[in-house]
C-alpha cells in the first residue's frame, strides 16, 4: 500500500485541541488546512501511528499522560478531521472482522482491555485490519 509522504503522522497539538469550527474558520481566512479525510486502511494505519507516538494504554480512551486505546486514538483522529464518522466506523468494520479470525467475538476496545493484552497484539490486529480493508478497496 503506497502512503503519500508524512500522511501518517499524527494531528499535531494543535489539530488536537482545536475545535473543529475553529480550523473551519482559519481555512476560510487560508491560515490552516484541514486534513483530508482517509479510507478506513490509512485511519488504521494513523491510529497505529498514533499510539506509537503517543504512547498505548488499557481501560482509557486518552489517559492522563495522554496514552490512548485504540478507541481514543481513533476518536482524536476523527476530531481531528483525519476520518469521516463513516470512514471510521468502516475501520471499526475491519477490526473486528481482525478479531474474529483470532476467534475473539466481543468489541474491539473491550478486546484492548484485557489484562494479558500486550501492544505488540495490538499493533498485529490493526494491521491485519489495516491490509483487510485495503485488499476491500477501503
Amino acid at each position: 500500500m503506497q502512503v503519500p509522504p508524512n500522511l501518517l503522522d499524527p494531528p499535531s497539538w494543535g489539530q488536537r485541541i482545536l475545535p473543529a469550527a475553529v480550523r473551519d474558520s482559519l481555512e476560510a481566512l487560508g491560515l490552516y488546512q484541514n486534513p483530508i479525510p482517509q479510507p478506513p486502511s490509512i485511519h488504521l494505519a494513523q491510529t497505529l501511528a498514533a499510539l506509537e507516538k503517543y504512547g498505548w494504554c488499557k481501560a482509557l480512551d486518552i489517559s492522563p499522560t495522554g496514552r490512548m486505546c485504540i478507541r481514543g486514538a481513533q476518536a482524536m483522529l476523527q476530531r481531528a478531521g483525519h476520518v469521516t464518522p463513516q470512514g471510521r466506523a468502516r475501520a471499526v468494520h475491519y477490526l473486528q472482522l481482525s478479531l474474529r479470525e483470532i476467534g475473539v467475538d466481543q468489541p474491539f476496545f473491550h478486546w484492548n482491555d484485557f489484562p494479558e493484552r500486550t501492544f505488540p497484539q495490538v499493533r498485529q490486529r490493526i494491521n491485519r485490519a489495516a491490509h483487510l480493508a485495503h485488499t476491500n478497496g477501503e
